[in-house]
């Protein structure tokens, strides 16, 4: 599977999550809770602070784990702000001509 690929998947499944909110599924209990999107944010800077101190340790293992956790909260957090995924890959685009 391709980087890009996981991550088209990871967004449906995030997408999913928010449309069918399931007791089981972490998004579906991250954006729904009383904080709501919130809660997602707040994991956004503590996931990022995380990487940063792997980064830092040069840690590499932790580092691609924070990594991964901080991609799929940003992604989240994109969602709860009504941002899709494919906007911020379009902005890159444009960014790279």
């Amino acid at each position: 599977m391709t980087g890009s690929s996981a991550l088209d998947e990871l967004w449906g499944v995030i997408t999913d999550r928010f449309e069918h909110r399931t007791p089981g599924s972490y998004v579906s209990r991250l954006i729904s809770g009383e904080k709501g999107a919130d809660r997602a944010l707040e994991k956004v800077g503590e996931e990022a602070t995380e990487f940063i101190i792997a980064v830092k340790n040069g840690e590499h293992a932790q580092t691609v784990s924070e990594a991964a956790d901080l991609q799929f909260h940003f992604m989240v957090a994109l969602k709860a702000a009504g941002v899709e995924f494919s906007e911020v890959i379009e902005e890159l685009t444009r960014r790279r001509r």
